[in-house]
Parts: structure tokens; sequence; C-alpha cells
């Protein structure tokens, strides 16, 4: 359908009252032409690509805010998993190209340049074992690199020896960041079943199956969604699923047209909408507060898994009646430092990680930027994410877990990373031990709902 003045006038609207922002607009770009005969030719070709691919990248979104009066929070570049390109890579060479793909995104002027990443779900190379033994000082000493790592998958299962040395990484580069509250932590993400057309980081990177350019857009609305909401407090909930709907409708139209003004201004294709709710810690920004408004105390009361549950499905239904190129995450995040509805719940003890974990069988995507005790043993983390990567793979869902074990911290106090980061309340793990369970290894089976062929 072609775009009508009158959408932009109400999305311009959104933006002035209602906190509706464009998250992100994300450029993919394929590196499955840059292996050379040396890493530090590779590194070279990935260097020059990523600046040539992306030299007009931030210029064009900003043009496009202008012309259009929508701010566009996050200017960002994925790429392809660099473990595959660069399979013959040792440890240290990783590092040398993260602070290469640093550099890279420093003269293209983007917030973040995420693919710092590899999919191990059903078993490693040499490569990908040199590349997660690099994780902790690759990101440890850059700042705009985000790193992910995939660990199972429906069809694949999860492998339990990844999830291992994962685990032993997350402490690794908490430690190595410690002085910036395990600010590392926040550029680091472990997968199950994930998509190739994520635009948002630290998650992102550019799938094997992609084009060779594209941008993904990423947009954010649960201010607008509030307003919907609290302008019918007496709807059931049918009639509430249709208000948001609705409104979820006007947003993905507008996240739409600017992804399509920026990839026709830099002469690339044009990929996909994510529909994903991502809240800020702005007040009245948040998933927390919609729900609440939908007529719960608070977050953490019975009822509020059927409430997220309610809310994922209307906004997809939502931007799937918008668009016919609606992917990535697609639902609502529940990121916890970066929504301020959900950082006072964890502080009046309403909400539990067992209860987080809980929601996250229902969102997008899963257990997102919580802090925990430093002094967390990594065999617990393990056992988090393992818990995390079964939702994901019974359920043939994307689920993740992004954990910041901060060290020098206990339960109560907090650590403040400032901007759309926010500030992250310390909640309590469980300190029962799952580590006999976790270091038998080997990996656990994919689950008959994955023999669909």
């Amino acid at each position: 359908m072609p775009f009508e003045i009158q959408e932009i006038l109400e999305t311009v609207r959104m933006t002035e009252v209602e906190h509706f922002d464009i998250r992100t607009t994300t450029m993919g770009i394929s590196l499955r032409d840059c292996a050379r005969g040396s890493a530090q030719s590779t590194t070279q070709a990935i260097y020059d690509k990523i600046c040539k691919c992306a030299a007009k990248h931030v210029a064009a979104a900003r043009e496009v805010e202008m012309k259009y009066g929508i701010a566009i929070a996050n200017k960002r570049v994925s790429i392809t998993p660099v473990s595959i390109p660069c399979d013959s890579f040792t440890t240290s060479e990783f590092v040398l190209l993260a602070r290469k793909l640093d550099e890279a995104a420093a003269t293209i002027g983007v917030d973040f340049l995420a693919g710092f990443s590899a999919l191990v779900q059903k078993g490693f190379t040499r490569g990908d074992k040199a590349f997660i033994d690099s994780i902790p000082e690759a990101i440890g000493t850059t700042k705009r690199v985000c790193s992910s790592v995939n660990i199972g998958s429906t069809k694949a299962g999860i492998n339990m020896d990844a999830i291992i040395a994962i685990a032993k990484v997350v402490k690794d580069l908490a430690e190595r960041t410690a002085s910036e509250g395990a600010i590392g932590c926040a550029k680091f993400v472990v997968f199950c079943n994930a998509v190739e057309d994520n635009p948002f980081v630290a998650g992102a990177f550019h799938g094997v199956s992609e084009g060779e350019v594209v941008v993904n857009v990423g947009i954010s609305g649960p201010g607008v969604v509030l307003t919907a909401i609290k302008e019918a407090p007496e709807a059931d909930l049918g009639e509430l699923s249709e208000i948001i709907k609705r409104m979820t409708f006007k947003i993905t139209r507008a996240g739409e047209l600017i992804g399509r003004e920026v990839a026709k201004m830099q002469n690339v294709e044009f990929g996909i909408v994510d529909l994903s709710l991502a809240p800020t810690p702005a007040a009245g920004d948040s998933i927390a507060d919609i729900l609440v408004e939908m007529g719960l105390e608070d977050v953490g009361a019975c009822g509020t898994t059927a409430a997220l549950a309610m809310l994922n499905d209307a906004v997809k239904k939502g931007g799937l009646m918008a668009s016919s190129y609606v992917g990535g995450l697609s639902g609502a995040f529940i990121p916890v430092s970066e929504d301020q509805g959900m950082i006072a719940a964890v502080e009046k003890g309403n909400l539990t990680m067992e209860k987080l974990e809980a929601m996250t069988c229902v969102c997008s995507v899963g257990l997102d930027m919580v802090a925990v005790p430093g002094d967390t043993p990594w065999e617990n983390i393990a056992g988090l994410i393992a818990d995390e990567a079964a939702i994901g793979m019974i359920n043939n869902k994307t689920t993740a877990v992004r954990i910041i074990p901060v060290p020098g911290k206990k339960v109560g106090d907090s650590v403040d990373y400032g901007g759309l980061l926010g500030r992250a309340p310390i909640m309590a793990l469980r300190t029962l031990s799952p580590k006999k369970f976790i270091t038998r290894g080997g990996r656990i089976p994919a689950p008959t709902g994955g023999l669909t062929n």
C-alpha cells in the first residue's frame, strides 16, 4: 500500500507527545567475499568493505530524520558472523579484528557494529573455539563492537559444551570491565534460535542467507501503545487487543517508510521491519507501565504472563497487517535495566528472576539486561542460559540471555549505565548448584517438534 500524508502527520504527533521513535536503522553487510590468504589481509578487506558500504549510512538516516521529523535513535551496522569468513583466525587475531571493527564503526560514525558472532548450536570448529576465547578481551577493549553466540536451536538441540564456555566468558568479561560496572556484558548476548535479520544489538548479525547489503529497521512505541490503552479504561480484553493492533499498524507503517527511505538514499535493498516494542528508561516509555495500565497492580502479579502474551500477540498481528516485510525478533522486549517500570518492580520485590523467566516464554526475547551479584558462580550462569535456551528450543522461538554479574555488587545494589542502557538493580539468582548437570557436557538433543520435514 502507498504511504499517505495522513499517516505521516499522525506519526509526527506520536513523536511529539508519546515517545515514539525509530529505535534503529541497521545496515547489514555480507562478509562472505572477504576471506583472504592471511588474517591481516582478511581483516583489512573486512574494514574496507564496511567503510565502503556504510559510508553514507549515518548521513542518510539523519537526512530522513530531518525530512519527516521522526527521530532515529541509533544508526548501526551488522555483519556476517565473523567466525565464518575468519575461521582460520587464532584467538589473538580475532582480538585484532575486533579492534579494527571498532575503528570501522568510528570511521563511519555508527553507534554500534554487531556481528562479532558465531553459530555453534551443533558443534565447534577450531575457529569457533578461538573466537569464543577471544570475546572477553575483544569486547572488553572496544567501545562499539557487540558480540553474540547462538548455542541452540529447535533443529539442533542445545550445545552444552558451548554454554559452559560462554558462562566462563561472561564472568571473565565482567571482571575485565569491572571498573565500568561490567558494561562489557551489556555488549554480549547468547541465543537459542537466533534470527538472521535482527536489527537490535547486542544480538544483531547479517545472516548467511541475506543479500549483499540490506537495511533493516527496528521500531519503538511503548509510549504510543500506553497512551492508546489509557484512552480505553473500560474496554474488555478483546477490545483492548484491537486497540493495540490498530496502534501497532500505524507504528509499523511509519517504520517501513523510514527504512525504505534510508535504503533508497543509499541505493541498497530494504529488508524488514522489526516490530519489537523497545522500552527506554524514560517515564512513559515502559512495557511495565503498559501491563499495569492493562489492570495489574504491578509487574510480577499473577496474570502478568497472560497480559504480556496478549500484548505480544496484538503487536504481531497489527504489524503483519501493516507490512509484508516483518522480521527480526518482533515482539515486546523486557530488558530490566532499560525499563523504569521493570526497575521499580524489581526494587519493590514484586518482580523476581523466576517470574521474569516465565514472562520470557511469551515475549521477545529473553532475560535481557539482568544484573546479578558479582560472586555468582559460572555454573549458575550456565544453568540460567540452559533454562532460557530450553524455552526457546521447545517452543520454537528465539530466546536469549544478556546477564551481567557485577563485581562487588550484591542484591539490593544497583549499577547505573546511563543512556538507553539505564540502571540495573541487582537481582537475586538461586544459589542451588547445577554444576554436576551442567558439566556433563555434550548436547541436549533436539525435540520431536524439530522434526518437521
